[in-house]
């Protein structure tokens, strides 16, 4: 009987799999006439409107833009980069990455009390989030141009002895950057996120039939973000994983979070994000996983985990930085969900603080 029940399941979401494929076919069928009719008439790079941002100091995000254009190399310039850099020149620096499908607001509660205990807090948003300038095709979007983006600013600040704070896919963007120039870093703060292997790894201990089983749930959410692209409901998104009516949160913070996104030809960052989790051994961002666990398999430096306990995405995922960093310091957030910085953000900062003190 047991078998039966996970049969059934399985079976159900492989028709689901398979009838939302023939959809993204017939839109991939379609694709080239819609390009054909809109070629030229959509900018290749937008800029949010500044109005977008006008009253998110209400809700605790009243700190100064700064914008820096970068130099991708071969006479390219990158679009145009936002970042908050508080705090003291002078500090200590403490670099802090949003993931999916957040930006630098994702941090208002945790930028002040890291400020006013004397550390230099940067945030940058990554190019297609925040107020960051946006590519309006997902297309444009690799593993490679964010982890790009942070070297140059990195270089351009002239950050050293940084403190790197990580969640989501600011893990991965950053941990991948660790690797490359791991001299300018200090310590690791990592919080729900991964370096993950492929999903889809036929040649794992599990067998080819349970590794398939088991992906499937995260097949299907590739293929629905796949097929909605652009259009994906980043209010709902916000909703779900915010769940505002538990932690009493107002509207305008959900507004805040969906603020750069004023329609969905600015969504190309967030619709090309999670289809750039690794699903087979030769995906880009595998060599840039594989190397960072190396990395972080002979790291000598602090690092403090601090995962949450009802995270459906990444619970579970802390035991594998525990397993490469065994004198890391493991600090579970209770109560927290996936952006636990929105949630616990004065809890996380104290834990932070406290942890770079006894490092000291």
């Amino acid at each position: 009987m047991g078998a039966k029940v996970g049969v059934v399941p399985s079976i159900c979401l492989c028709l689901l799999i398979i009838l939302i494929n023939v959809l993204e076919f017939i839109k991939q069928i379609l694709n080239p006439f819609y390009r054909l009719m809109t070629a030229g008439r959509v900018p290749t790079v937008l800029r949010t409107p500044d109005d977008r941002f006008k009253d998110l100091h209400k809700v605790g995000y009243a700190f100064k833009s700064n914008y820096i254009e970068l130099d991708g190399g071969c006479g390219i310039k990158l679009p145009r980069v936002h970042y908050l850099d508080e705090g003291p020149r002078d500090g200590k620096v403490i670099l802090c990455l949003h993931g999916e499908p957040a930006w630098s607001f994702l941090y208002r509660k945790m930028i002040p009390l890291l400020a006013s205990a004397g550390y230099r807090v940067v945030v940058p948003d990554f190019i297609g989030f925040g107020k960051s300038d946006k590519y309006s095709s997902a297309r444009n979007y690799t593993h490679e141009l964010h982890t790009l983006t942070l070297r140059l600013l990195i270089d351009q600040l002239n950050l050293k002895g940084i403190t790197l704070v990580c969640q989501d896919w600011g893990g991965l963007t950053g941990l991948s950057v660790v690797k490359d120039c791991p001299g300018v870093f200090s310590s690791l703060v990592i919080m729900n996120t991964g370096v993950p292997s492929p999903i889809l790894d036929l040649d794992g201990s599990a067998g080819a039939i349970e590794t398939v089983r088991s992906a499937l749930p995260f097949i299907l959410w590739r293929s629905v973000v796949k097929l909605l692209g652009t259009w994906l409901p980043l209010q709902r998104v916000f909703n779900s994983a915010l769940k505002p009516h538990l932690f009493n949160l107002p509207a305008a913070v959900v507004q805040g979070y969906v603020a750069p996104f004023p329609s969905a030809l600015y969504c190309g960052g967030t619709a090309a994000w999670p289809l750039l989790v690794p699903l087979f051994k030769d995906d880009p961002v595998c060599m840039h996983m594989w190397e960072a666990k190396n990395c972080l398999k002979t790291w000598k430096k602090p690092v403090l985990v601090m995962f949450s306990d009802s995270d459906p995405i990444t619970r579970g995922t802390e035991k594998l930085f525990l397993d490469l960093v065994p004198q890391a310091v493991n600090v579970v957030i209770k109560g927290a969900g996936h952006f636990l910085q929105e949630t616990h953000g004065e809890e996380l900062s104290t834990n932070i603080l406290k942890f770079l003190k006894s490092e000291m």
